[in-house]
């Protein structure tokens, strides 16, 4: 009788090699690299050509020789498609360009141009009545863009098939073209030259956000959207970001420095008043977002509610800020009047926490819906015939007078060094310096104990009670701070608008500060980060103040975008390294294979162990 040995014996694991990755149009290399150049080339030369017979459409793209408007769009994107083509040739000097993915970042630029310029010629149409309104520029950038696009399809994809689609469909494949690998171990470079890196990378970001916040019309706005999120794209499938992003790790104070730096530059950066006045008020609704993602983000407590107490804070400021229509009627300076409506808020937070923080999940979400309601409602009564005349019901709080600061009036503009610095500048600044402190006590409260407590709490609220985390505590500690730091905000929205009313704190409307608004912005830009709201934020801020024409869509959009967010990055717009995890596969088993020991080997007992 012969009995197998089980250790001896073999299995057949061998799997079949995955399929390679196909270009989506078959086309050998070579040619695929240069029809990309032709194409990009052409579109380039293209907006050097009139794209239009008349003035009526803005921009002046009548102008042979100067590129203007959605012209200039159009020749960044193919610039840049001509350099990363380039990179990946290799030219010698360009390899820095990618090194992550090398033709994918191509396909997005060349979409991005296609876009842009597709999008300019059917506004011209649309606007002017017909395809007869474009002169030979605009054709000439529109094919370019085609064949560059064509081109770009046809380069080798950056990596081949996952395993568990080796075969996917067309739409597989198309997806599978924008992937690429991760980028390549950075060269040791000297601190100076890591710093002045960094530097360059705030330098450009700033010039991108303050031309995209300085077009003076639609069109153009859209255009900047359509190039800015392709070409942001394609630069983080070339590994840039993430070289940066290791950088920005390295040297964290240089790298919160040169973020202060560049954020104070973009007022002077800004001619128009107006534009000046929407980074304010970005500021205003990014620095109360960073306080709800201490109470949503970092501690996981659903709150709907959460732009009451920015309004307790505007109340709170309004009442002893010197308004004639106050019915306090004193005038305190403004630091004294920025800690009442951080005080205020921080009361309310306590009182509202208290009860309350004993629910979870929906319960506790509804009962912040229901405290923002009673504030805007109450605000409304405090009338002198429903209650107590107070808050003036629903004509609010007018006429609040400007900032003094050390002899400094914010009202007035001011020159700096040859520029002039105007009210929303003035203002604008001071928020920076409140969104620095925000973001100041953010950090030391994620990277505390407390803050570790909060996570915990976050995952799994019985397993660290288990553990002897006091979570009633914590959590009203979350809500009271988050409370403050939206009353602090407050107080400066309080000067920058004029006025107070209780229409302007709705859990959704239109028009921010909302809660639906402050919760999509913590969402859209990644819970539990810094950058993440005051990114999301600036988002949703900018693009409906800049396309009035779809104020009446807002919450549609708002709805969609959310719907996309979810489906192809839950994490948000920035991520930290908990999130991409949770969300996404890793390759790495949860429980490693039981393979047998080989032939000699001798295992350990437990009680050897």
């Amino acid at each position: 009788m012969t009995i197998e040995n089980p250790a001896n014996s073999t299995t057949d694991t061998t799997k079949s090699p995955t399929p390679k990755a196909t270009p989506l149009i078959p086309l050998p290399p070579t040619p695929a690299r240069a029809l990309t150049l032709i194409g990009a080339a052409t579109a380039l030369v293209g907006t050097f050509l009139a794209w239009t017979w008349t003035n009526e459409f803005p921009g002046n793209l009548t102008v042979t020789g100067y590129p203007g408007g959605l012209q200039i769009l159009t020749l960044v994107g193919a610039a840049l498609t001509i350099l990363f083509t380039l990179s990946g040739h290799p030219v010698r000097g360009l390899g820095w360009l990618t090194p992550g993915g090398t033709n994918s970042p191509v396909v997005l630029l060349t979409l991005g141009v296609l876009g842009t310029t597709g999008y300019a010629m059917g506004a011209i149409s649309d606007e002017l009545g017909g395809l007869v309104n474009l002169d030979p520029g605009a054709w000439v950038s529109g094919i370019g863009s085609l064949i560059a696009v064509i081109g770009a399809l046809g380069l080798p994809v950056d990596q081949p098939y996952a395993d568990d689609d080796p075969d996917p469909n067309l739409w597989g494949r198309f997806r599978h073209t924008l992937t690429a690998p991760d980028p390549r171990p950075a060269k040791e470079l000297p601190s100076w030259l890591e710093i002045l890196i960094i530097a360059a990378g705030f330098g450009i970001g700033l010039y991108v956000f303050a031309y995209g916040i300085s077009t003076e019309y639609s069109e153009l706005f859209i255009g900047f959207l359509i190039i800015a999120a392709f070409g942001f794209t394609a630069i983080t499938r070339a590994g840039l970001l993430k070289r940066l992003s290791a950088l920005t790790a390295k040297h964290r104070n240089i790298t919160s420095t040169a973020a202060f730096v560049a954020a104070i530059c973009f007022p002077f950066t800004q001619s128009n008043d107006q534009f000046a006045l929407i980074g304010a008020n970005i500021l205003i609704f990014a620095t109360v977002a960073l306080g709800l993602n201490v109470v949503v983000g970092l501690a996981g407590l659903l709150d709907l509610g959460y732009v009451a107490f920015l309004g307790v804070g505007a109340y709170a400021a309004a009442l002893v800020s010197g308004s004639p229509q106050s019915s306090i009627g004193v005038h305190f300076p403004f630091w004294a009047a920025a800690l009442t409506g951080a005080a205020a808020s921080l009361i309310f937070g306590v009182v509202i926490g208290a009860p309350t923080l004993r629910l979870r999940g929906d319960y506790l979400a509804i009962v912040t819906l229901g405290f923002g309601e009673i504030f805007r409602i109450t605000m409304n009564n405090l009338n002198g015939n429903s209650g107590p005349d107070v808050t003036n019901g629903s004509n609010g709080i007018p006429n609040i007078p400007d900032l003094e600061i050390f002899g400094f009036n914010l009202g007035l503009p001011h020159d700096v060094l040859g520029h002039e610095l105007t009210r929303s500048g003035n203002y604008y600044l001071l928020m920076l310096l409140f969104t620095a402190i925000v973001v100041m006590v953010f950090r030391r409260s994620a990277e505390s104990r407390i803050g570790r407590a909060w996570v915990a709490i976050r995952e799994d609220e019985t397993a660290a009670t288990a553990m002897g985390i006091n979570g009633f505590r914590l959590k009203l500690l979350a809500f009271a701070l988050g409370a403050s730091l939206a009353g602090l905000a407050g107080t400066v929205q309080a000067h920058v608008s004029y006025s107070v009313t209780p229409e302007q704190y709705q859990f959704a409307g239109s028009v921010p500060p909302n809660s639906a608004f402050l919760l999509a912005a913590v969402i859209l830009g990644g819970m539990g980060t810094i950058s993440g709201p005051l990114i999301g934020a600036a988002l949703l801020y900018l693009i409906p103040a800049k396309l009035q024409f779809m104020a009446d869509y807002q919450l549609l959009l708002f709805g969609l975008a959310l719907m996309l967010l979810m489906r192809f990055r839950p994490e948000g717009l920035v991520a930290d390294r908990r999130k991409q995890l949770e969300f996404h596969e890793t390759g790495q088993l949860d429980v490693p294979k039981d393979t047998p020991l080989p032939d000699g080997a001798t295992g350990i007992a437990k009680a050897g162990a």
